[in-house]
This record gives C-alpha cells, sequence and structure tokens, in this order.
C-alpha cells in the first residue's frame, strides 16, 4: 500500500502526517531527535496487516510547524494535536504507539482521554507515578557529578547552536550511542560542563547493519533545514509538564498495555528507576504484554524491524479492532 502525506490543521499548528493503509488507526508517535520516519518499518508492517498506520511529525519537528515560544511544548498542547488528528480522520479511538518523548506523550494521552485510546504499545520507556517533586529536582543533583544531557539541553540557545552547527556528524554519533552497539551511559564518565559533541563517541562510517546511508540522509536533511529547537523545547517543558499533571498523581493506566524494550536501551538501565518493570505492572492493570529485545538498544524500531514488527502486529490482532 502507497505511503502518502498530507498535512493538517491542529488549530494551533499545521502538522505533517505520514499515512498508510487501510483500517483501523494506529498513531506512531517519536522521540527526539527523530522524525516520523523513524516508525518506516513499522508503517509497512502495520499498513500491510490491514490497519491504517500514521505517523506525524510531533510539533517542532520535520515538515511540522515549530512554534517560537518554549510553553508550547508541553504533552498536554500536543495531545491536542493527536486529538485533532483523529478528528480529522474521523476516528473516535486509535491505538498509540511511542518511544522516548513519543512514550511520556502516550502514558500522559491514556490517562486524559482513555475514552481516546483503543491501546497503547510503548518502547523502551516504561510507565511510572508522578513523582513527589519536579524532574529537574532529581537530574539538578546528578548534573553537578557529571554531564547529563537533561541539564545541558535546558538553557536556550546553548545546544541548540552546538548540534544545529553539524546534523549529520551530532545524529551519527547520537544514535550510535543510544543503540544497542555502544553503552550511553558511558557518557556519564564526562565531568559537567562540556558539551554534547564532547562526550559522545565517534560513530563508525555507515552503512550500519541497522542503519543505510539512504535512510540516514532522510533522517538529517529534516535537522539540517530545522535544526533541533523544536525538539529540545520538549526537554524545557518536562517540568511544566510535571506541573500540569497533579489531578493524575495517583492515576493508573487502565487501557490495554503492550511494552516491548530493548535489553540493551539506556532508559530502562539509567533513567527508569531501579526496577522500571515492577513499577510498571504495579501502575498498569491491564498490561497485556512485555517483550525483551536481545543486544538491542533504544532505536529498536530500526535495530531490530522484525521483532518489533511481529510484537506490534500480534498486538494488535489480540485486540480484535472492529476493520
Amino acid at each position: 500500500m502507497e505511503l502518502t502525506h498530507r498535512t493538517i490543521d491542529t488549530g494551533e499548528v499545521r502538522m505533517h502526517v505520514a499515512d498508510q493503509g487501510e483500517g483501523f488507526p494506529v498513531v506512531f508517535c517519536h522521540g527526539f531527535p527523530h522524525t516520523w520516519f523513524m516508525w518506516h518499518h513499522q508503517l509497512d508492517a502495520v499498513a500491510a496487516a490491514g490497519y491504517r498506520a500514521l505517523a506525524p511529525d510531533l510539533r517542532g519537528y520535520g515538515r511540522t510547524e515549530a512554534p517560537a515560544d518554549p510553553e508550547a511544548y508541553t504533552n498536554a498542547a500536543v495531545i491536542g494535536d493527536l486529538m485533532a488528528l483523529l478528528d480529522d480522520i474521523g476516528a473516535e479511538r486509535a491505538v498509540f504507539v511511542g518511544l522516548d518523548f513519543g512514550a511520556q506523550l502516550v502514558w500522559e494521552l491514556s490517562l486524559r482521554a482513555p475514552e481516546r485510546v483503543a491501546a497503547v504499545m510503548v518502547l523502551n520507556n516504561p510507565f511510572a507515578p508522578r513523582p513527589p517533586r519536579a524532574p529537574s529536582a532529581f537530574w539538578t543533583k546528578a548534573a553537578e557529578r557529571h554531564f547529563l544531557h537533561l541539564s545541558y539541553f535546558q538553557t536556550p540557545g546553548i545546544a541548540d547552536a552546538e548540534l544545529a552547527a553539524d546534523p549529520r556528524g551530532f545524529l551519527a554519533r547520537v544514535y550510535y550511542s543510544l543503540s544497542g552497539d555502544y553503552h550511553y551511559l558511558d557518557t556519564w564518565k564526562n565531568p559537567p560542563g562540556l558539551g554534547y559533541l564532547d562526550v559522545l563517541p565517534q560513530a563508525p562510517a555507515l552503512p550500519w547493519p541497522w542503519l543505510s546511508e539512504a535512510e540516514f540522509d532522510t533522517l538529517v536533511e529534516d535537522f539540517e533545514r530545522t535544526g533541533f529547537t523544536g525538539g529540545l523545547n520538549w526537554y524545557r517543558n518536562l517540568d511544566r509538564n510535571w506541573e500540569l499533571t497533579a489531578a493524575y498523581a495517583d492515576a493508573k493506566v487502565e487501557v490495554p498495555t503492550f511494552f516491548l524494550y530493548g535489553q540493551n536501551d539506556p532508559d530502562m538501565e539509567g533513567f527508569s528507576g531501579r526496577d522500571p518493570l515492577a513499577t510498571l505492572r504495579a501502575n498498569v492493570p491491564d498490561l497485556r504484554e512485555v517483550v525483551e529485545v536481545p543486544a538491542a538498544g533504544h532505536l529498536v524500531q530500526l535495530e531490530r524491524p522484525d521483532a518489533v514488527n511481529t510484537f506490534l502486529t500480534d498486538a494488535l490482532k489480540s485486540l480484535g479492532l472492529p476493520a
């Protein structure tokens, strides 16, 4: 089935959407520094399985508008974009798939608008309850001991300029470092006060076993045009997202949930608490499956597309969704 591209007006931004297939909608939500193209293997597989696969460039990325105000990048605002997408295609509900910031987005969506969510399928970023303090209270202390991108990204303009000066070099190094081929938490061995490119490893020459030169060029092209400020503004709203979710402090995710993670994923190792799977199970009553993908890292949908595609299509089939 042919992949098409279109733009919708969400009421706040004009949002680009990659659209493939027919049937019950499955919406893919990417992270940083990604675009819709991170899901191209999954769009093909899900469309071939009889569903309508939709992958937007989330606000600030790719061909979607990037508001100038950093406060425009809260989860609540982007959830509004996703609801506008469902309204645009005339769908009451969809299955939502998320990774990285996209995972945080669909977890919060499942709390804010469960009536619009048929199920969530999350890669690498497990649900955890709202913490008692704002996120910065945790990362500020860590950033006093070692380099931490969460802290480095907070000041507007600094990381923006560093990364935009060499999009190709940065993307190669960050994708490699987040994959199962490298141990990302080694970046923590560097002292604070450095730039991101100072702590990331040099990447091997492309192609890689899981990323072709043509695929990489497609990703680089968008960031050479847009820079990284839109994506970095998502980091600058982590505390604001915490403030805006006070009403959900004790909420559990009640929608059907499927979770997959890479064995070498850095978020599972270093950013999701001491026992992320136990926390997930305790707070997601309808958790239907947990799958570990051996040797994969954070970009599991690129590194192990067959495993991810099987996970998604089997989960979708199990839901018995209407045609």
